[in-house]
């Protein structure tokens, strides 16, 4: 009896949007506060330290190496079962 293998759909790319990093030090904070308060009406200020931002990036990268690594894994099973296919055939 033979299988049918349902190929799967690839998911589509993903869309990411850049966000704007402002650099706020002593010697610029309060023009950098008026222009945020000009912009977006209300100010909220996150900080990280190097470290953690160091930390953060190498997540990002983690996370490109294993969706990289799933995909080729997609891949492989979908050469591998299609080439059954078409033998079969």
């Amino acid at each position: 009896m033979d299988r049918t293998i349902v190929q799967p759909v690839m998911p589509r790319e993903i869309d990411l949007k850049e966000p704007m990093w402002i650099a706020v030090t002593p010697d610029n904070w309060e023009e950098q506060l008026a222009l945020i308060e000009e912009q977006e009406g209300e100010i909220l200020f996150l900080a990280m330290t190097i470290p953690d931002y160091e930390v953060m990036a190498y997540n990002m990268q983690e996370i490109k190496r294993y969706i990289t690594e799933l995909k080729d894994v997609v891949v492989y099973y979908r050469k591998v079962t299609t080439k059954q296919e078409k033998e079969n055939e």
